[in-house]
């Protein structure tokens, strides 16, 4: 069979794992009787719950004389990383464009990546069928795309697909009457995508992109055949980039076919396999023909731009709920994420508990957090930080294109909070109902910025953002939060007889009966200080009557504390303290006095 290899890239939600559904449901690999679930290729729980797809995956279809791999990349800014490494095993993308928010920061990002490797485009307007969708309008936003990127004049001619991946249809015609099915745009890929650049002889080269994992075999490397055939049971050896050769013998050879791995006893060159035997496979090795010395070029990874501490957790009521709770296996955990996610970089930090993790965004690091915190992990992290470099002799920070789509009627609102955060607006695009603004600004004036930009356009503003450049660092005081925090004076209980006397001071997280430790974060203040309380007071009794006995205390509803909330509310001398059943707020130092101490000698 012919082989054609592909890669579907947008921004997220645009509809791309949908679009492979469909792609799949179509195919020969699917029969009638068997079920498939909604989203099949978002087959991790995280995935599924917010709705975006975290890890870039393979999957292979058969249409006609020919078999489609096709590569499903993650949409967000933050997984870029996935994204890059899946350029190198394609020959072609399809760019997905929403045909009513037309092109986003991440379609300019992964666009870029594709031409930069000299890769054939599809553009496919997809969610044709949407309410007040746009799509001649999108087609000009892609020429003009591909017009600022430097597309060459081949790149230029690319075919448009019209699509709805939620019904299944595809077309040439924008009108889209006469759509019936995918096969439009799956004839446009065999028609239009190249068969793989390979060699079918000589020595073999084969490359791992991703690394999956399975309780049987263990470590699997997926990645392209560049030369030659690969074969179950046979020696090969694994070029390492700091020059070490290890050789171990293939146990496990796998092909993709539809949602499933199939075991296979040899692939050629062209092919998109995961191969099985050796326990420490990397992103990037090169495995060859023992004696073999020519390596595959390394895979370029843009650099991390925000870095959060992990740390044991010292508080408390650290272990109680935890089943890894001790630095070893924070360790083993955190080494384990690097070998797999190459975007991800840890150091361990010298003579203490704690390690620097350094990621491509805030959520990046936030899915890490929570997946280890669902594995049964305990242990706290600091406030989310970017990352200073020093280019010739000048700090630099990094800055990011922001695109804002929001209703008309919150564009002040918006337009005052970018600017408390030193964001330059750079182009402003006012429609009917809808104002679209794009600005230039400081990585650190994201921080924090998501919970406030929600509440400020009531959850109907979209925001999103791509990585620019490096820029000289203001002397700006950016994101910092304007309130202070409400702090617990002890430990104990809390109850609704001392919250109810405290209401005024600010708004709280926690509920009454709720456990509670000194210097845990219990709300947050009106005002821009802390505020130490006591929050486990109870209701002297006395034999004493009094007026207002039997008054009813009722309390507002405190507010709900998610990981990203935390992320974005607390300040360089606070933690999260993440277990599996509970997040929780606190201060570095939880005594009044050693906050004292420490910041008086800050200020010294």
């Amino acid at each position: 069979m012919e082989i054609r290899n592909v890669a579907i890239i947008a921004h997220v939600d645009h509809g791309k794992t949908t679009l492979v559904d469909k792609l799949l449901q179509q195919s020969s690999e699917y029969r009638e009787n068997s079920h498939m679930q909604e989203r099949a290729m978002d087959n991790i729980d995280i995935e599924r719950e917010r709705g975006i797809t975290i890890l870039a995956k393979a999957t292979s279809i058969e249409y006609g004389d020919y078999r489609i791999n096709i590569m499903d990349t993650p949409g967000h800014a933050d997984f870029g990383g996935e994204v890059e490494r899946i350029m190198k095993l394609v020959d072609g993308v399809l760019l997905l464009v929403d045909a009513k928010d037309g092109v986003m920061p991440q379609t300019k990002f992964v666009l870029r990546k594709a031409l930069e490797e000299k890769l054939k485009p599809i553009v496919v307007i997809n969610k044709i069928d949407r309410p007040f969708a746009d799509p001649k309008k999108t087609v000009n936003q892609v020429f003009d795309l591909f017009i600022d990127l430097g597309a060459t004049d081949d790149q230029l001619e690319f075919p448009i697909i019209y699509a709805s991946g939620l019904l299944g249809l595809s077309s040439f015609d924008v009108e889209f009457d006469s759509a019936k099915n995918m096969k439009p745009l799956l004839d446009t890929i065999v028609n239009h995508v190249s068969k793989p650049n390979v060699k079918l002889d000589g020595p073999l080269l084969f490359q791992p992109a991703l690394i999956d994992y399975n309780d049987y075999v263990g470590r699997m490397g997926i990645g392209k055949v560049f030369q030659g055939t690969l074969k179950v049971n046979s020696f090969v050896s694994c070029l390492r980039p700091n020059g070490k050769v290890d050789n171990f013998r293939i146990q496990k050879l796998y092909r993709y076919s539809g949602l499933t791995k199939v075991e296979t006893a040899e692939a050629h060159a062209g092919d998109i396999v995961a191969i099985a035997g050796l326990s420490d496979i990397f992103v990037g090795d090169t495995i060859t023909e023992v004696g073999e010395t020519t390596r595959l070029p390394l895979l370029h990874i843009d650099e991390p731009t925000v870095q959060m501490t992990f740390l044991t957790n010292s508080s408390p009521f650290a272990g109680q709920e935890g089943k890894f709770v001790t630095a070893s296996k924070i360790d083993e955990r955190l080494t384990r994420e690097v070998q797999k996610d190459v975007s991800l970089k840890v150091e361990k930090e010298q003579g203490s508990e704690s390690w620097l993790v350094s990621g491509r965004g805030e959520l990046h690091l936030g899915i890490l957090i929570e997946t280890m915190r669902r594995e049964g992990f305990e242990f706290a992290v600091s406030r989310p930080k970017v990352i200073i470099k020093n280019i010739d002799g000048v700090l630099c920070e990094p800055y990011e294109e922001v695109q804002v789509d929001t209703p008309n009627e919150f564009v002040g609102s918006v337009m005052e909070l970018l600017g408390n955060r030193k964001g330059e607006v750079i182009k402003m695009d006012q429609g009917v109902n809808e104002t679209r603004l794009v600005y230039n600004m400081s990585s650190r004036g994201l921080i924090g910025l998501m919970t406030q930009f929600l509440t400020a356009t009531k959850g109907y503003g979209v925001l999103a953002h791509s990585f620019l450049e490096y820029k000289k660092m203001s002397n700006d005081n950016i994101g910092s939060r304007q309130n202070g925090a409400l702090v617990s004076l002890k430990d104990g209980q809390t109850t609704a007889y001392a919250i109810g006397h405290l209401e005024d001071r600010g708004q709280f997280f926690v509920e009454p009966r709720v456990n509670v430790y000194e210097g845990m974060i219990v709300g947050m203040n009106n005002k821009d200080n802390d505020l130490v309380i006591n929050v486990v007071e109870e209701k002297k009794l006395t034999n004493m009557r009094t007026s207002g006995k039997d008054n009813t205390v009722v309390l507002k509803r405190p507010i709900e504390i998610s990981l990203e909330a935390c992320m974005d509310f607390i300040n360089d001398d606070e933690l999260i303290e993440i277990t599996p059943k509970t997040i929780r707020i606190r201060k570095k130092y939880l005594k009044a006095n050693e906050r004292k101490k420490a910041n008086y000698s800050q200020n010294q």
